[in-house]
């Protein structure tokens, strides 16, 4: 049976300020928002061209989630945005104020280097080598 990760919940300071940076500035694509009861919504969101792995995008509900918020991986690198075309995407981010901790670099991998979102949590941007 194939399997796949279809949703990682974030944690956000609002929803709002969510969308405004995921769709807002990076261009993911909201792939649903949706009511759940008074200050509780259902919010996903993708990179353009993602087919099966989405975010949740979530408000905290108490301080100890509050907290999390920046830090969901202990300060390491949380999540790993791929792309078929670094310098386009490294630039069209700088150029849309996205904070990148370092320059790019290449790596025996491929093309890295990593960015904030302005809640605190770390990306990898990043585009992978072709095997051969």
């Amino acid at each position: 049976m194939p399997q796949h990760i279809g949703a990682v919940t974030l944690l956000v300071p609002s929803y709002d300020e969510g969308l405004a940076f995921y769709a807002g500035t990076l261009g993911f694509t909201v792939v649903e928002d949706t009511p759940l009861s008074p200050g509780r919504r259902w919010v996903l969101v993708a990179p353009p061209g993602s087919a099966e792995t989405q975010l949740l995008l979530a408000e905290p509900s108490d301080d100890a989630q509050r907290a999390a918020i920046g830090r969901q991986a202990g300060g390491r690198v949380f999540l790993f945005l791929h792309t078929d075309d670094f310098r386009r995407d490294h630039a069209r981010y700088a150029a849309a104020g996205v904070r990148f901790r370092e320059e790019p670099r290449e790596e025996v991998y491929g093309s890295v280097a990593v960015f904030e979102d302005p809640f605190g949590n770390p990306w990898d941007l990043l585009q992978l080598r072709r095997q051969p």
